[in-house]
């Protein structure tokens, strides 16, 4: 059974697709080519513009190009191993080349659909890998929608963590992944990453560049070790470095920062304090189902039930409105 890939981005190569048709190759010419094992009854893409001129490195890009968008396709293998088998795992190379002259241009979903498929071909390709992850942050900072942007962001993160797992000595790895990191608020790892990329590179003006961001990473990261504070159950010592913040208008705007407090304020039994910090987020927020929960459970814990019903009832509907909007985009998708 063909192993289920994790894909957070594949439907939005969906239309990709059209472009082909399926069809079977003659059992005549899976015998002279040595592939009746793996090809035998299975279909084979087709662009539509090739009907009339359908060759062997046609046919593996094709392919390749059908997985890459569809990384969980019903027949993956019997096509990797197609490729493998005429081209050997060389023909990833050309397709990261490919990727990246697609990239250049701005074309940066058909670059990705590249990348994948050259890490399908070649589970080791370092080269893929980076690649990878620089067209999926291509993608969230030229694309829109917060699903859209959430979900590219997720898949780069991942990439320049792997990549970095894989090549502890390239220095351009760590230096996306701080600003991976720095772009999901997790600046304490953005840190302790961009100090590895100051070790490892000699690239001054790039170091210089890291350098000021370290320095404006300073504050961000003390409010950061408040949150964990906070996740650890370390309530008063979570309470008293982010109140420090509060009058602060380069942060109090940020809403977790009073999540956090609500939720710290909530744990020692300051359930006045608790409430204004959740209410501070919505004003923030709107929308924060994590927040209107913890509302809800305040309330009922204090016995006003049609305060916790107003809550429980803005949650079903910000629901529902989550579920209206996925519905609409996967109909535009199809």
């Amino acid at each position: 059974m063909e192993q289920i890939l994790q894909d957070r981005i594949g439907e939005y190569f969906i239309p990709l697709l059209d472009d082909f048709l399926f069809d079977e190759l003659s059992d005549n010419y899976l015998e002279k080519a040595g592939m009746k094992d793996i090809l035998s009854g299975v279909p084979v893409p087709i662009r539509k513009t090739e009907l009339s001129s359908l060759s062997t490195l046609a046919i593996a890009k094709n392919m390749a190009f059908i997985v890459g968008c569809d990384i969980n396709f019903k027949h993956r293998d019997s096509y990797v191993e197609y490729i493998k088998r005429m081209f050997t795992d060389e023909f990833a190379k050309a397709l990261i080349n490919e990727g990246v002259e697609k990239a250049a241009n701005q074309n940066f979903l058909t670059a990705i659909v590249n990348f994948r498929a050259a890490l399908l071909i070649d589970l080791e390709s370092v080269d893929a890998l980076y690649c990878y992850g620089r067209a999926c942050k291509d993608a969230y900072e030229n694309g829109e929608g917060e699903e859209y942007v959430g979900r590219f962001k997720a898949e780069a993160l991942e990439a320049f963590e792997k990549l970095t797992l894989k090549k502890p000595d390239f220095d351009m790895g760590f230096y996306f992944l701080g600003y991976a990191y720095l772009n999901l608020g997790l600046y304490v790892k953005a840190k302790l990453t961009w100090e590895s990329f100051l070790e490892l590179s000699e690239n001054e003006e790039q170091k210089e560049e890291v350098r000021e961001w370290l320095t404006k990473l300073e504050e961000p990261v003390k409010i950061e070790e408040g949150y964990n504070h906070i996740l650890s159950g370390r309530y008063e010592e979570g309470i008293a470095v982010l109140s420090g913040y509060i009058e602060d208008d380069r942060f109090n705007n940020w809403w977790p920062l009073w999540y956090y407090l609500g939720v710290a304020h909530k744990a020692v039994g300051d359930v006045a304090t608790a409430e204004e910090d959740f209410l501070q987020v919505l004003k923030l927020s709107p929308s924060n189902i994590e927040t209107m929960e913890e509302l809800v459970g305040l309330y009922e814990e204090c016995g006003n039930a049609e305060k916790a019903e107003k809550y429980k009832s803005k949650i079903e509907l910000v629901k529902r409105n989550m579920e209206m909007d996925r519905a609409e985009k996967n109909a535009n998708l199809s």
